[in-house]
């Protein structure tokens, strides 16, 4: 067995155990780095879907610039109120360098591991609308995550206030705004490398992996009665996977 797929079967299990375990909050002090550990996998999932459609080499050159660049505005954002709104993390997602958890750059990384196939599925030879769709994507994922992250497990606070369960529209759209950037960088590199890689499988993995987090995040914020969170992004969630398999089966 290969070291992506032994990868890939530890992430669902450790998936089995942390939906158990958070949704009867279950997890003690002491497990508390569970929760980045989820994200790094995830994350790394990602990772090996852009080796598997870009090569090794560009695999190298986009994770890292995700990683840097989504972990460069957190840090922004977190320090100086800057495009996301005033928030800061709690040490439950430690380890944290320069008080932003290391974790929330794999977490950037399986947004756009997730987006980039959905979008792509949506948005075939699109070139800007691409971009839109992803960035809305990525959107789409934080309607859920936020509101979880925030009022059910308190990964991080904010300082200030906005009418979807206290969180900011300037979230949103900093949200929006990376995911626009990283997905024209997406886009420079396909065109600089001309073409991707065919690889089924690991887009196949991607959409999993898109369905596994909304479905655990939903599933979070039914238990912790965010019903508006949880409804609107079922809702859209079943949208974005009916487009992007309507486009596939054709």
């Amino acid at each position: 067995m290969t070291l992506d797929e032994v990868l890939y079967k530890v992430f669902l299990f450790w998936y089995a155990c942390g939906i158990v375990l958070l949704s009867f909050d279950w997890i003690p002090s002491w497990l508390e780095w569970a929760n980045a550990m989820f994200l790094i996998l995830a994350g790394s999932l990602a990772v090996i879907f852009f080796f598997k459609k870009f090569n090794w080499q560009y695999g190298i050159l986009i994770s890292s610039v995700i990683f840097s660049f989504s972990f460069l505005i957190e840090y922004l954002g977190s320090a100086y109120n800057i495009l996301f709104g005033q928030y800061g993390y709690t040490e439950k997602f430690a380890p944290n360098l320069f008080e932003v958890p290391i974790a929330i750059g794999f977490a950037w990384l399986m947004v756009m591991g997730t987006s980039h196939v959905l979008a792509r599925r949506i948005v075939p030879r699109g070139n800007l609308l691409y971009a839109i769709v992803g960035g809305g994507i990525a959107v789409v994922i934080d309607l859920i995550i936020d509101p979880v992250s925030y009022k059910v497990k308190q990964y991080w606070l904010w300082e200030e206030t906005g009418i979807y369960y206290g969180i900011p529209f300037s979230n949103f759209f900093g949200w929006f705004l990376v995911a626009f950037i990283l997905h024209l960088f997406l886009l420079f590199v396909i065109k600089w490398k001309n073409g991707t890689n065919e690889n089924i499988l690991w887009e196949n993995r991607m959409i999993t992996l898109f369905v596994l987090m909304i479905v655990m995040f939903i599933l979070l914020g039914i238990l912790g009665k965010l019903w508006l969170a949880s409804s609107l992004t079922s809702l859209l969630a079943c949208l974005l996977l009916i487009f992007a398999l309507r486009k596939t089966t054709r």
